[in-house]
């Protein structure tokens, strides 16, 4: 599989992008970034290899190209091949990096997983307008004593990148996330929905300010913003699960409110909350936290595959 470094404005730097995702940015046509901390610590291996070809046909299917992201060896790519891939999905050393890791890890020749902060701000970098994932990561339980808010919120309000997501991890603080937002400036909008979903569960209990019903809208906020330049926040697409599809919120409730006991218990904080948060879910839900996780992702990456079409073909 042969790679080409990104346009000369990045020449120089510790960047490429496959053949195939510089081919379609080239031509103009829909592409989507992918992060990488999911297949790395987000889901169990072996079912993460399995779900990573899974998310890209999605995308594939949806009339766009996939845009996978990670650092291997020093070197972020922009698109993984599968051994790549299978690299990422099965090797314990893969660290896990936000924006202000990028650079330490490509300096000190490591390897790691990008989060939606860093895939966000790379795919930025590359000219990809649209990205999808699981769930943002938000302001947490009890921000204002320990100022714990996740990285993703300063850099999606600085990155002009869309992000389809299932809303944030309900483990968060939900309104102090929306707040958060709402101050930065980013707009959030619900796909076909009023309320804003809390990623295994449908609605959280908050509302979107705004709605959008089509990809074909959700392009054309993306693309009339840009026109206006007014400000340079990336946007936010809510897509919730379908209510029947959401974890039992009995169940989830209950998960909850034993994991935060457990990371109290261990002491876990900041990055490493959420990775231990997924695995207590999946250890504990007999399944149900994985197969939703699964879903929501792919539907995310087919919505987003599909606004990043619209995208190219009102551009």
């Amino acid at each position: 599989m042969t790679r080409t470094a990104v346009s000369p404005t990045v020449t120089g730097r510790p960047l490429v992008v496959h053949d195939e995702v510089r081919e379609a940015l080239e031509a103009g046509h829909g592409v989507v970034a992918l992060e990488s901390t999911i297949l790395a610590h987000g889901l169990p291996h072996p079912d993460n290899i399995a779900i990573a070809g899974q998310i890209e046909r999605a995308v594939r299917e949806s009339g766009s190209v996939p845009a996978t992201i990670a650092l291997l060896d020093g070197v972020v790519h922009v698109g993984l091949g599968a051994a790549e891939v299978e690299r990422i999905c099965t090797d314990p050393e893969v660290a896990k990096l936000s924006v202000r890791d990028v650079g330490v890890a490509a300096a000190l020749g490591r390897t790691g997983a990008t989060t939606v902060a860093s895939t966000s701000a790379l795919a930025h970098l590359a000219g990809i307008r649209v990205f999808a994932t699981g769930g943002l990561g938000g302001v947490h339980r009890g921000a204002s004593e320990t100022f714990d808010v996740s990285a993703d919120l300063g850099v999606i309000a600085s990155t002009p990148v869309l992000v389809v997501c299932a809303g944030v991890k309900s483990i968060l603080d939900v309104p102090g996330t929306l707040e958060t937002l709402e101050t930065l400036s980013v707009p959030v909008l619900g796909y076909r929905t009023d309320a804003f979903p809390g990623f295994y569960l449908s609605d959280s209990g908050h509302e979107v300010p705004w709605r959008v019903e089509s990809p074909e809208e959700a392009a054309r906020v993306v693309v009339v913003r840009d026109r206006l330049g007014t400000d340079r926040a990336g946007v936010v697409l809510a897509n919730p699960l379908p209510a029947d599809r959401q974890v039992d919120r009995e169940l989830h409730d209950r998960l909850v409110a034993e994991g935060l006991a457990l990371l109290a218990r261990e002491g876990v904080h900041g990055k490493d909350v959420t990775p231990r948060l997924l695995e207590y879910f999946h250890e504990n839900s007999g399944g149900e936290s994985l197969r939703a996780n699964v879903e929501l992702v792919l539907s995310n990456a087919r919505l987003a595959g599909q606004v990043a079409a619209e995208i190219a073909r009102l551009s």
